[in-house]
């Protein structure tokens, strides 16, 4: 049954390593209670007065209805109970870049938004993984020995690709055009496809729709946000992909692999100004959400038109997160003391994208029963892969 069809709101989050799942059913708009529910291992089915509503459950989620356990009425919610569930999702991640793919391989890279080529047919011999950020100060304790690579930052060569935590480094000398000795103009056009702003803004924009793709890093190194590319092998069609759908999934492998790597929890999703837009904290990253969508008033973002479509036959992974905007004058006290903290990672994105992922959070908010979307003083969301 498509969501569109549904007039009583549901609410399922599964935990695939708990094997647990909590399960609200909303009032429903029409007929009002009371109403019953059964729950069957691959269905839900819910009676009102005014008739019946029935939901298939994706095929890769089960639950065990003699587990029901812990129901209760919340006010504004509904009935909340609490079962045994199974989700056989693959917990692999899909990296936003195989090394062992794409090395060796001629790749075509696009802008996300618009489907521009940027780089066609590069060969990459080498895709290595960048160091953390605090790499030089740890050669500093490995070494008895004045540090040898002090003062030489790392730059690709011409085919190489280097991947940070949400960028790629590549070196575009022989994709440029030989750049006049002259002094650099107030816009000066490099490439078919890029745009370098005056050396005060070394922004990389794509020529088509004047999206921000990342930044100029040396006369031969550029960096591109993971968030706006997508790297292809060249014989592969460029998939179609909703900027929202593709936005959350990159942002939330960034948090699941970094929390993997390094045990960090707390992130800071700031602009290539510095600026920091979201305080973030990865509660978990097994989670597999199914919902009604119960909130419209949202529909007037054309970011978020493909998020309203989603149904009961199908659900993804997501991780859930807390999350706090920093976007008014009086933020900047909490941003702070994060930021000063050692145990936050920080996540340098373009400003309007970190703007995007802000919206996404609260729709996400949003749509959640009202119980579920505050902890604290942090507000919930859930970001899917």
């Amino acid at each position: 049954m498509e969501a569109g069809a549904v007039k009583t709101p549901v609410f399922l989050e599964v935990r695939r390593r708990l094997q647990s799942a909590l399960l609200i059913v909303g009032e429903p708009k029409e007929g009002g209670l009371p109403m019953d529910v059964s729950i069957m291992p691959s269905s839900l089915q819910m009676k009102t007065p005014a008739g019946c509503t029935e939901v298939q459950l994706p095929a890769e989620v089960r639950l065990v209805p003699s587990s029901c356990r812990g129901l209760q009425y919340v006010a504004g919610d509904g009935l909340h109970l609490r079962l045994q569930a199974q989700a056989e999702f693959s917990t692999k991640l899909v990296s936003m870049f195989n090394q062992s793919l794409q090395a060796q391989e001629c790749c075509t890279f696009y802008c996300q938004s618009c489907g521009e080529v940027i780089m066609r047919d590069r060969k990459l011999l080498r895709v290595l993984p960048l160091p953390s950020e605090n790499w030089g100060a740890l050669v500093g304790e490995w070494c008895c020995h004045p540090d040898p690579f002090a003062n030489k930052p790392l730059h690709p060569q011409e085919n190489d690709c280097f991947i940070g935590d949400s960028f790629f480094l590549v070196n575009l000398r022989s994709d440029l055009w030989q750049v006049r000795p002259e002094p650099v103009p107030a816009e000066m056009c490099f490439s078919n496809h890029f745009k370098l702003e005056p050396k005060a803004n070394t922004k990389v924009i794509c020529k088509r729709c004047k999206v921000m793709l990342g930044e100029i890093m040396s006369s031969e190194t550029t960096k591109f946000y993971m968030t706006e590319i997508i790297i292809q092998q060249s014989e592969r069609r460029l998939p179609i992909i909703p900027r929202s759908q593709f936005v959350q999934s990159v942002v939330a492998q960034c948090l699941v692999e970094l929390s993997s790597a390094r045990s960090t929890f707390r992130f800071t999703i700031q602009g290539q100004d510095g600026k920091v837009y979201i305080l973030l904290w990865l509660l978990n990253s097994d989670s597999v959400v199914i919902e009604s969508l119960s909130s419209n008033h949202i529909k007037k973002f054309p970011l978020l038109e493909d998020t309203l479509k989603a149904d009961f036959s199908s659900a993804r992974n997501a991780v859930k997160v807390l999350y706090q905007p920093c976007i008014r004058s009086g933020d900047e006290k909490l941003a702070s003391s994060w930021e000063s903290d050692i145990s936050v990672h920080s996540l340098t994105l373009p400003a309007a994208t970190c703007l995007e992922l802000l919206l996404i959070l609260s729709r996400s908010n949003a749509t959640l029963p009202p119980s579920l979307r505050q902890m604290n003083s942090f507000q919930v969301a859930f970001l899917k892969m």
